[in-house]
């Protein structure tokens, strides 16, 4: 199971931050770090830096760990625009970056900086063709002729490495799997039950299959938090304290997450989430840190990980 660190800087922290954090993530051996691609967090601004921007700053400042977008939605950039900075991102990482795409979803950013936001149907349509067009450009170049882009470049460069990829995420039951059978490299969700992920993952094979491609070769990943925590004590009490949020006790609140098959308890019972993902075909577990850049414990995240790799 590969690993990765996975930051929402729209909760605040600075560039200079997030390659601290992306160095760390390199230096302890992870396979992957990733940021989102958001403006604001609901409607509260903090320092909130671009994704493909500070990935490319990111991306000089290492050397070896895979540097992820989850995901940057359509409504953002033009198509044209979001391939040119992925295969510019792929130069500048020597074939380290992979494009996260999505359709875009957050009102209140797009409220805030005036950006559209279609009706969901249209957003999937525009999401289609824009998948298309970002993998013509990322293989030299081609025609794609759609309702709301077309490329007429039969030629462009720099073409993708072969290390740069698509990440197609999200939660939809047919369509978004679809779209990752068709068009991704990797294909994300979010952190949920072993028989909605299966059933995800065997739609996206079927599609995958359907246009001749080999699903063997799509990376699985999933996003999710980890609750990990020394001894039983440390943790029942995080259990408690979480579980009143939801009005659940302790151990209904347990019962959630490990339905769920989100990492939490002592190393060894952690290590079972990644070890129930591996068994449903999923290849790599980002750990998703929903604080501001500043507030990410580093000291944490070496307990995290390392139950999550089975060495704590």
């Amino acid at each position: 199971m590969e690993l990765g660190l996975f930051v929402e800087p729209q909760l605040g922290g600075s560039y200079r931050r997030l390659v601290e954090l992306a160095k760390w993530a390199e230096n302890n051996g992870l396979d992957a770090f990733a940021r989102s691609d958001h403006y604001l967090h609901g409607e509260t601004s903090a320092h909130a830096t671009d994704a493909m921007v500070s990935l490319a700053g990111v991306a000089s400042e290492t050397e070896s760990i895979k540097l992820i977008s989850l995901v940057s939605p359509i409504t953002f950039r033009h198509p044209a625009v979001m391939a040119k900075a992925a295969t510019t991102l792929d130069e500048i990482s020597g074939g380290r970056f992979t494009l996260g795409v999505g359709t875009g979803w957050m009102e209140s950013e797009h409220e805030a900086f005036g950006l559209d936001l279609p009706p969901l149907g249209e957003r999937f349509d525009r999401f289609t063709e824009a998948l298309a067009y970002i993998r013509a450009v990322f293989d030299g170049g081609g025609t794609v002729e759609g309702k709301y882009y077309s490329l007429n470049a039969p030629s462009v460069h720099p073409a993708a490495s072969d290390g740069l990829g698509i990440v197609i995420g999200g939660s939809g039951k047919r369509r978004t799997p679809t779209l990752a059978g068709h068009f991704a490299d990797e294909y994300n969700m979010f952190a949920t039950n072993s028989e909605t992920l299966a059933q995800r993952i065997d739609v996206m094979r079927d599609a995958a299959t359907g246009v001749g491609r080999n699903p063997d070769e799509i990376l699985i990943s999933v996003a999710g938090p980890g609750f990990v925590y020394r001894d039983d004590a440390t943790h029942r009490k995080a259990l408690t304290e979480r579980g009143e949020k939801k009005d659940l006790s302790p151990d209904e609140y347990s019962d959630f997450l490990d339905e769920r098959n989100i990492p939490h308890g002592t190393p060894e019972r952690a290590h079972e989430a990644i070890q129930r993902l591996a068994d449903v075909g999923v290849g790599r577990f980002y750990v998703q840190e929903f604080s501001s850049l500043e507030d990410v414990d580093l000291d944490r995240m070496e307990l995290v990980f390392g139950a999550l790799e089975g060495t704590a």
